[in-house]
C-alpha cells in the first residue's frame, strides 16, 4: 500500500479490506442519524454524506430550532459532533469494534442532548449484523482510511466539474454510506418504470423511490478494479447501451454490474487523470442521453456561459 500524498494516491483495494468493511458500517450509522432527522427529499438525497477537506460529513442536519454536524475526520482520526448552540464533542477514530463505535456516537449525541432514533442494523449488505452486536468489524488503518478519503477528494472535484455542464435536474455530487460509493445522477425529466429492488437488506420501495425518474449516473467506489473504480449507468438502460463506444481505453462494460467501469488505477496512471475521469464521464453520459433520446440542447449548458 503507498503511503504517497499525491493529489491521485494509489490503494489497493486488497490492502485495506477489513478497514474498508468497519468504515462502511461507520458511515452507515453516522448517515442514519442524518437520515433520522433530515426531511425526505426526493430519491433519498437527505440521507448522504459530503467530502469534505478532511474527510466526511453529514454537513447540516436539522434538530429542534437549531442544527449539528457529524464529521469523519480522516485526516486527524477523530469523530466531531458540533451543534449549533456550541456543543462540541468527539472521540479518536481508532481500530474498535462496530458495536463501541456505535456506542461511542450514542454517548457523544446523548451528552449534546441529540437524539438517535435510528434503525440499528445496516442495508445493502449481507448479513446485517446489528450495530450493537457487531464485533465481527474492528479494524481502522488511519493511513488506507486517508489515502480512501484522498481518492474520494480527486473524484468528488472532477465529478463536480462534470455536473456544472448540466442545468436541468442532477444531484449533488454525495457519498451514499448504503453502497459506500460517491454518486451524481443527471435526469432526462420523464418517468422511469418501477425499479424491480433486489438489494440485499433494504426494502424494494426505496429502491422505487431513489429510481422513481429516468437518469444517467456516474461515481466512484471502491470496488470494480484494483484500485477501486469509477462507473456509468442508466436506468432504465436503453437499447444499445452496453454496446456504446465509450472513452478512454481502458473503459469498459461489465455485464456483472450492468454498467460501464473505468479502473482507477487506469485514471490515475493516465498523462491527465483528469481528462481520462471526465472523457469517461461524458461519453457514458452522451450513450444514454442519445440512444435515450434526451433532450440535450434544454438540458445542458456552458458552465463559462457568463465568462
Amino acid at each position: 500500500m503507498s503511503s504517497t500524498t499525491t493529489s491521485w494516491p494509489s490503494l489497493r483495494v486488497a490492502d485495506w479490506t477489513a478497514t474498508r468493511e468497519t468504515l462502511h458500517m461507520w458511515t452507515q450509522i453516522v448517515g442514519k442519524i442524518r437520515m433520522a432527522h433530515a426531511p425526505l427529499l426526493n430519491h433519498w438525497w437527505q440521507v448522504t454524506l459530503y467530502v469534505g477537506p478532511r474527510g466526511l460529513t453529514t454537513s447540516a442536519v436539522p434538530f429542534g430550532t437549531g442544527a449539528f454536524e457529524i464529521e469523519l475526520d480522516l485526516l486527524g482520526h477523530r469523530l466531531e459532533v458540533r451543534s449549533s448552540d456550541g456543543g462540541a464533542l468527539g472521540f479518536g477514530l481508532a481500530p474498535m469494534p462496530v458495536a463501541e463505535f456505535y456506542g461511542k456516537v450514542l454517548d457523544v449525541l446523548g451528552r449534546l442532548g441529540v437524539s438517535a432514533p435510528i434503525r440499528p442494523h445496516p442495508n445493502e449488505v449481507d448479513p446485517a449484523i446489528p450495530f450493537a452486536e457487531d464485533h465481527t468489524h474492528a479494524s481502522y488503518d488511519a493511513e488506507a482510511a486517508t489515502l480512501f478519503w484522498r481518492q474520494l477528494l480527486q473524484a468528488n472535484r472532477v465529478i463536480g466539474e462534470f455536473r456544472s455542464h448540466f442545468v436541468g435536474k442532477v444531484s449533488p455530487v454525495h457519498f451514499f454510506w448504503g453502497g459506500m460509493d460517491l454518486a451524481c445522477t443527471r435526469f432526462s425529466g420523464r418517468t422511469a418504470p418501477p425499479h424491480p429492488g433486489g438489494v440485499p437488506n433494504c426494502g424494494d420501495w426505496v429502491m422505487v423511490e431513489g429510481y422513481s425518474r429516468e437518469l444517467s449516473s456516474c461515481g466512484f467506489w471502491p470496488g470494480g478494479g484494483e484500485e477501486g473504480a469509477f462507473y456509468s449507468y442508466s436506468y432504465p438502460a436503453p437499447d444499445g447501451f452496453a454496446e456504446a463506444p465509450v472513452g478512454p481505453d481502458g473503459a469498459f462494460y461489465s455485464a456483472d454490474f450492468q454498467q460501464f467501469l473505468l479502473p482507477y488505477e487506469i485514471a490515475r496512471a493516465a498523462p491527465d487523470p483528469d481528462r481520462a475521469v471526465a472523457e469517461f464521464l461524458r461519453t457514458t453520459y452522451a450513450a444514454a442521453a442519445d440512444l435515450g433520446r434526451w433532450d440535450r440542447s434544454a438540458l445542458e449548458d456552458d458552465p463559462l456561459r457568463w465568462a
